[in-house]
Order: structure tokens, then C-alpha cells, then sequence
């Protein structure tokens, strides 16, 4: 058993496979930051000084001073400015997806069209017979 389990896991697509996990897990990771780090806080600035990690609403009718806070009050919150980051971070591995695939798809040729067959089959008396033939040879009846 450990020895089939051994040439599963050295297979090339599993080694392959356990490769880009690791890697779009690392990737995540800076995604995560880029959006929350980088990209939210300019907007968050242009829309007033607004920390898109804060925009929160309590579904209690109480008020809280930020999203900790309720969240530590044990208040039942819809963190909307979290899932706006969310959709941003979704957005950017997306795009990084997509460009990857169109690049790989444009390093790799279409494959070749399949050449037109060589021979084609008499309707009449079923012989094989060149594909160009306007006459069958066999049975001499007009294609």
C-alpha cells in the first residue's frame, strides 16, 4: 500500500498540483494586502476618509464605535465593508487568473487542423475508394 501511495504522490500532475496551492496560497496572501494595504486605502480617501474594514451595520439597533467592538459585545453585524474588500481581493485574482491563462493559451499553438481523409467509402458497394474518385472503380457507378 505505501508503495502505490509513493507512485501516486511522485506523479507529475500531483506534485504539480500541490505546487500551485502553495504558491496561490502565497498569492492570496499578497492580494490580501495589496487590496487592503494599498488599493482601499486611496479610495477610502477619496470618499471621505472612509476604512472600508469599518463600514459595518448592527442589526440590534445599538450603536457601537467600530466593528471590534460590536463584534466583542457578542452584537449580531453585517461587516459589508469587509465584504466590499472581499469582492475587491476576488476582482484582482481573477484578472491575475485570467491573464495568466490567456498567456499560456497564446504560448501554445491551436492544434493543426486534421487532414481531409485520404479515401471515402463507395455509397453503393461500400469498397474504399480515393477521395478525389468521381467514379467508383469497383462497382463503376457515378459518385
Amino acid at each position: 500500500m505505501f508503495k502505490d501511495f509513493k507512485a501516486f504522490v511522485m506523479r507529475g500532475n500531483v506534485l504539480d498540483l500541490a505546487v500551485a496551492v502553495v504558491i496561490g496560497g502565497a498569492f492570496g496572501g499578497i492580494v490580501t494586502s495589496l487590496v487592503n494595504d494599498i488599493v482601499m486605502p486611496p479610495i477610502g480617501m477619496l470618499l471621505g476618509r472612509i476604512d472600508f474594514k469599518e463600514l459595518f451595520v448592527v442589526l440590534n439597533g445599538q450603536s457601537y464605535p467600530n466593528l471590534a467592538a460590536a463584534k466583542t459585545a457578542g452584537a449580531p453585524v453585517i461587516a459589508y465593508g469587509q465584504f466590499l474588500n472581499t469582492i475587491v481581493n476576488f476582482t484582482i485574482v481573477a484578472f491575475a487568473i485570467f491573464c495568466v491563462v490567456r498567456m499560456a493559451t497564446k504560448l501554445h499553438p491551436p492544434p493543426a487542423p486534421a487532414p481531409a481523409p485520404a479515401t471515402k467509402e463507395c455509397p453503393f458497394c461500400l469498397s474504399t475508394i480515393p477521395a478525389a474518385a468521381k467514379k467508383c472503380a469497383h462497382c463503376t457507378s457515378a459518385l
